[in-house]
């Protein structure tokens, strides 16, 4: 891939403070906030007027004087063009989100989420006006409710054979799910800001979106894991708020069946603690061992007590190569890629991030950011 990259200051012709402020956008003020984590009293305090003046201008109410446009986008990290009504917005609720491990994130985190889901949506939609993505290929059980299976491991069965996957082992799972048209991003969640927050899904926007978290799963194994859940958020929960911790139950035994088919790996599993057979079945199916022990209790084939055995055991080998964890960037098929090659196709037509980053308002960096590329420049501190 070779994505052209301009300076950040290279964007659309800028707008005058008093023409952005004359046409300012509240909903942009409070998704930028959103995504800097600040609060209405850190925005107020740093630009010099009332926490209440910013509810007014993120309510549309009044709008802020000109002269304090390039203070807001200083301090929240934007170009004063990102408040200038205009462009397409797409808002999302919180509960229009499935997070994994919901219960340790704070309203704030999962507002950033969201807020960072609204821009890879925004991103999106700025793409296709350039290249056709592929299109969405899912069974439409909207339509057929009552033939549409109810239960996560029919589900599972159901979208394996709609996708003729028959038994086989899904080898490239991330790759799989943007050609049948499902956006994945892959992007860091600083432990601080996000934390716990490992993967979120909506199908709010039409095409279904996950975000997966490179922080909290580098480990190929468990990453696939979650891209699976989501994609059981996406096919069985569509008109469920999120929230629910049966949903996360039901996408978690969606999972386990879609990756590790039951009329296939039962006959494939030791029936006790076998590290070399079990590794070769990691390899092969591209799960960890720990989930192939899970999957063996869960089916029966060893006991409760036979499975707390081979959880000892293993955690005595976690430092092996067999088990120590593989970061996902040595998967190129696990790491989404369709946002980065639709921009490589529309390069051929003149389009750079450059461009598009201008048709959002963005900076160039952001659009960079969105599409997973890591930045592997030292951290200069100044002491």
């Amino acid at each position: 891939m070779n994505l052209q990259r301009t300076p950040d200051s290279v964007q659309s012709a800028a707008l005058s403070n008093e023409k952005i402020a004359e046409t300012f956008d509240g909903d942009r003020l409070k998704q930028a906030r959103q995504l800097a984590l600040r609060t209405k009293q850190d925005i107020a305090n740093a630009i010099g007027v009332s926490p209440a003046a910013i509810g007014q201008y993120e309510a549309n109410a009044i709008a802020p004087r000109p002269e304090l446009i390039t203070a807001l986008a200083d301090v929240l990290e934007v170009l004063p063009e990102f408040f200038a009504a205009g462009r397409p917005q797409s808002k999302l609720e919180s509960g229009d989100a499935f997070f994994r491990s919901l219960r340790a994130t704070t309203a704030r985190q999962r507002a950033k989420a969201t807020s960072y889901t609204e821009q890879v949506w925004e991103l999106v939609n700025t793409i296709e006006r350039h290249v056709r993505l592929p299109m969405v290929n899912l069974p439409d059980f909207q339509n057929d409710r009552m033939d549409s299976p109810k239960d996560p491991v029919s589900k599972a069965r159901s979208i394996r054979q709609f996708w003729g996957l028959n038994g086989e082992p899904i080898s490239h799972l991330v790759r799989l799910l943007e050609s049948y048209g499902i956006v994945a991003v892959l992007v860091p969640m600083v432990e601080h800001e996000v934390a716990r927050i490992d993967a979120f899904s909506t199908l709010a926007f039409g095409r279904p979106m996950m975000v997966l978290s490179l922080d909290k799963a580098d480990d190929v194994f468990r990453h696939r894991f979650t891209a699976a859940h989501e994609l059981g958020h996406i096919l069985m929960h569509g008109e469920f708020s999120a929230g629910d911790p049966t949903l996360e139950r039901e996408a978690d035994r969606f999972a386990a069946e879609f990756l590790m088919p039951s009329n296939i790996i039962l006959d494939e599993l030791p029936r006790r603690f076998d590290m070399r057979k079990l590794a070769r079945l990691s390899e092969r199916w591209g799960v960890s061992i720990q989930s192939l022990i899970y999957r063996s209790k869960e089916l029966g084939i060893i006991s409760d007590s036979a499975a707390r055995r081979a959880y000892i055991k293993l955690n005595d080998l976690k430092a092996t190569p067999m088990v120590a964890h593989r970061p996902v960037h040595q998967y190129p098929g696990e790491v989404p890629g369709m946002l980065a090659q639709a921009i490589d196709l529309a390069g051929t037509r003149g389009v750079t991030i450059a461009s598009i980053a201008a048709e959002l308002a963005w900076r160039p960096a952001r659009v960079r950011q969105l599409l997973g590329e890591q930045d592997t420049r030292p951290t200069l501190t100044l002491v």
